[in-house]
């Protein structure tokens, strides 16, 4: 249950974050609010004891990479389509670290994620120009950032307090990006896209993913992060009136079977 409401938080922001764009607010500028607005609501939840060293520079600089690669590639990738190519990204590096770190991968695991690899395949089969190939780049760029900052909390003792510490850090990095969103358009709608997506489907999603991480292993963790494109999808053409095909339903439940599978072969392996 705490899996899938941080995978719905982690949907939400592709939904947020386009339609922040689409209102008319800068990019860099939206990345820029949803941070901070991420570090001071989780500062405040950690009471201001926010745990910063220099040990998490490593999370919060693939914080960064993943915010500003995630905004920038909105400008022209539709929500569900960008969380599909970044998701898929974060597939395939976590199940590489997964398997570099040496986890133990059972039969009904790797079945699992054949399953759901067929559906992501299957869904992101090109057919028609779907956005400019910089954009992208740049989800694919995004989803390394966000499958590092995935892996660094693969052993997370204190979730709250490693995210709080996390985005305050990512806060100063971004600050360093200052003279390239200073000035830029920012639209009332905009703004408060942002401050929703930082300080509750960011700030307080991550968090509820760090804590579910550790019990999940890192791949496992890869093919779960694949059902948050497939809500990406069904809320994007709900929300903001994108196309939805019989190609995406068939893929999104071949997807979520994939997880199930692959879930359940992780639990099986745990208890062995």
């Amino acid at each position: 249950m705490l899996a899938a409401l941080a995978m719905a938080m982690l949907a939400a922001n592709s939904l947020l974050t386009r339609a922040g764009v689409l209102d008319g607010t800068d990019p860099l500028s939206f990345a820029a609010i949803r941070v901070g607005a991420g570090a001071a609501v989780l500062a405040l939840l950690v009471r201001g004891r926010v745990p910063v060293a220099a040990s998490r520079l490593g999370a919060a600089a693939a914080l960064v990479v993943y915010l500003l690669g995630f905004s920038l590639a909105y400008r022209t990738l539709d929500a569900g389509l960008g969380a599909l190519i970044l998701f898929g990204t974060v597939q395939v590096a976590l199940l590489g670290m997964g398997l570099g770190l040496g986890e133990r991968f059972t039969a009904l695991r790797w079945a699992g994620m054949a399953v759901a690899g067929l559906g992501l395949g299957w869904l992101l089969w090109p057919d028609e120009a779907a956005g400019a190939p910089v954009d992208v780049a740049l989800m694919v760029a995004a989803g390394l950032g966000w499958a590092a900052y995935t892996y660094a909390g693969r052993d997370e003792p204190s979730p709250l307090g490693a995210t709080a510490a996390n985005f305050v850090l990512g806060a100063g990095l971004m600050a360093l990006t200052l003279p390239l969103w200073w000035g830029a358009p920012v639209t009332p709608l905009g703004a408060g896209w942002a401050v929703l997506s930082g300080a509750v489907t960011s700030g307080l999603g991550y968090a509820l993913l760090y804590r579910v991480l550790p019990r999940m292993g890192v791949a496992a963790a890869g093919v779960m992060q694949l059902s948050a494109p497939v809500i990406a999808v069904v809320g994007g053409a709900a929300l903001l009136g994108e196309d939805v095909t019989g190609r995406m339903l068939g893929a999104g439940a071949l997807v979520l079977a994939g997880i199930a599978l692959a879930v359940q072969g992780t639990i099986r392996s745990k208890g062995s």
